[in-house]
């Protein structure tokens, strides 16, 4: 039989190399690509990237759902550099200038980025860099991921499909969710280090093969952009290492994914211990309890009857379509990819190793988008965090990606071009699908002028209702208010009702404040660090345009905030602390930054021994 050792009946060496590089599938140690060609990939990736960005270079920014949130984080998080504050947690404009502790909840990659993008870009080219750059790091991620055992054809072929996918234009067009975007380039990077063993590493003493650490970074890099993404990928690391541990008959894959999550949780402590820590602060049951945000409302195909979720459905049934479609691409391609014997499961148990993990993703998945999967959101913890069941397609893109490309790339070589001209004009087909259906044109309010206009001229904007002291109502904060207004009465209402909306205006006319007051320095006053001098001509009640929080502290006149001094000067000052828990959170981050590089070290070492 072809192929064969005469008498054995085992595949030979030669044979094996030679069938892998007619599918289109090879080792890391057969490939022999010229230097150049290692080049051409990533240019050709980059060059895809800004395909996909052309919408916005042609027509502007895309005003998705969360753009605003961002947008405004991103001045905030400038605002409060420029006062030497090196990680912010109070975004001062939110709430219409009454502020929100949103820094210490929203993890600070995208934040921080686009504040950087924005000093160096401008704020009107920032978001379009940021998204080219999450287009570009995805496919140059799927891509890495894809070299484990794929040509570079067929992995550069990988990573540009990643972009293009329904989910990456989606989440760019429809709804700027620039933090979720990153998981486009963690979770290909994750699956990456999960999943590579070199030969002879099943013992549990090899479980440190050179990936622990990086392992762990990628780890640390998903909970660091975004929470939900941060509970797929602890999920995925669970599941991949527990399935790699049974395929491989080792206890080396769950030693790897238990110490990086040890490594990674505790680089980031000094993000999620404050941010689980004060949650009881805040009304953070409104990020699960909204109807919208309720993964019961969220299953494949939903239908609500009522007008409240009219529009929610809309989207839902939008997202549900490329859900079953990338879903169905990764599947068939599955399958033709085991009909043409592109994947060589039945030839080495190494690639089998790999392959089986990557193919089990979108069908676990599949699963978890349908009402089956109920016990499972409710019973394992965080789950109903993650509000969307197709947020999963996150975890989805990069393995339907290289199973689509390793099913359409030809081994003979002629039709290898005309497989790439089908796979440019889909590409291109689908950039036009999104920047005319999925491309949202901002209100005049929401552009990036209007937003940057409000935004000096210390309008506020709206806040989140999540980060909202418990049992408060946002909606008492007037707008236009100033800082400080001393009132009769605390509890009154310090404004009307706009008729056209429904936000509550103050007007001086009114005469609600007996005597109003700023912060000293105005709109370039310190966010964190708030200074009132004031002449207080006759008793009564301060009202602050500033919303209550623990970490503040206090003080009137050098001593702690007891009661309000009836009248004369007063200095009012208002600092952010630091926490015990966010004190505690910062040695636990030093202490697993210096396990990491120990880590790392010793892993450097035992390759060096191993050459």
């Amino acid at each position: 039989m072809k192929g064969r050792k005469p008498g054995t009946g085992l595949t030979s060496k030669t044979s094996l190399k030679r069938d892998f590089s007619e599918a289109g599938v090879s080792g890391s140690e057969s490939r022999r690509d010229p230097l150049w060609q290692r080049f051409a990939g990533p240019a050709l990736i980059v060059a895809a990237a800004a395909v996909a960005t052309a919408p916005q270079l042609m027509r502007g920014t895309t005003c998705g759902h969360d753009f605003n949130v961002h947008l405004v984080s991103w001045l905030d998080c400038a605002n409060a550099w420029r006062h030497g504050i090196a990680y912010p947690h109070w975004t001062p404009s939110a709430n219409w200038g009454a502020g929100e502790p949103r820094f210490v909840f929203y993890p600070p990659v995208t934040w921080m980025a686009g504040a950087v993008l924005g000093l160096i870009f401008g704020w009107h080219f920032a978001p379009i860099v940021l998204t080219f750059l999450c287009f570009a790091g995805a496919g140059l991620a799927t891509r890495a991921l894809a070299l484990e055992a794929c040509r570079d054809a067929v992995a550069t072929l990988a990573g540009c499909t990643a972009i293009f996918s329904g989910f990456s234009l989606f989440t760019a067009y429809e709804r700027s969710a620039f933090p979720e975007f990153t998981g486009g380039i963690w979770l290909p990077l994750l699956l990456l280090f999960a999943l590579r063993q070199k030969r002879g590493s099943s013992t549990v003493r090899n479980a440190f093969d050179g990936s622990t650490a990086p392992l762990a970074l990628a780890l640390a890099a998903c909970w660091l952009s975004n929470a939900p993404l941060g509970v797929i990928a602890s999920y995925l690391l669970a599941g991949v290492a527990l399935l790699a541990a049974l395929l491989r008959r080792s206890w080396a894959p769950l030693v790897r994914a238990g110490v990086a999550t040890v490594l990674g949780l505790a680089a980031t402590a000094f993000y999620w211990i404050p941010a689980e820590f004060e949650q009881r602060w805040v009304d953070i049951r409104q990020a699960t309890q909204d109807p919208g945000y309720n993964f019961e409302n969220n299953w494949a195909f939903a239908h609500h009857p009522g007008p409240l979720l009219a529009m929610h459905d809309e989207i839902l049934r939008q997202v549900s379509w490329i859900a079953v479609s990338m879903i169905g691409v990764a599947l068939l391609a599955l399958a033709v990819c085991w009909r043409r014997g592109t994947l060589p499961a039945e030839k080495s148990d190494r690639w089998r190793l790999w392959w089986v993990p990557l193919a089990a993703i979108p069908a676990v998945t599949l699963i978890l988008l349908f009402p089956v999967s109920r016990p499972l959101w409710h019973w394992l913890p965080e789950f109903r965090f993650l509000q969307y069941p197709w947020r999963w397609l996150e975890a989805v893109e990069a393995p339907m990606a290289i199973l689509f490309a390793a099913a359409v790339w030809p081994s003979r070589r002629w039709a290898r071009r005309t497989v790439g001209i089908a796979c440019a004009a889909g590409f291109a087909g689908a950039t036009f699908y999104a920047g005319t259906v999925f491309f949202q044109v901002c209100d005049s309010e929401d552009a990036v002028p209007s937003v940057l206009t409000a935004y000096r001229n210390g309008d506020g904007f709206e806040g989140m209702y999540e980060y909202a002291p418990p049992g408060s109502d946002r909606s008492q904060i007037a707008a236009g208010l100033l800082d400080a207004c001393l009132t009769a009465d605390p509890a009154a209402v310090l404004g009307r009702a706009d008729p056209g909306s429904d936000q509550i205006l103050w007007n001086a006319q009114e005469h609600s404040c007996i005597e109003t007051y700023r912060w000293a320095g105005g709109r370039t006053a310190n966010p964190e660090h708030l200074r009132l001098p004031a002449n207080v001509s006759q008793s009564g009640a301060l009202v602050l345009r500033l919303l209550s929080f623990p970490a503040w502290s206090i003080q009137v006149n050098g001593r702690p905030a007891a009661a309000w001094p009836p009248r004369g000067h007063v200095d009012l000052r208002i600092d952010w602390t630091v926490t015990p828990d966010a004190a505690a959170s910062r040695w636990v981050t030093a202490l697993g930054l210096l396990a990491l590089f120990g880590v790392a070290w010793f892993e450097r070492k035992q390759l060096r021994a191993q050459v």
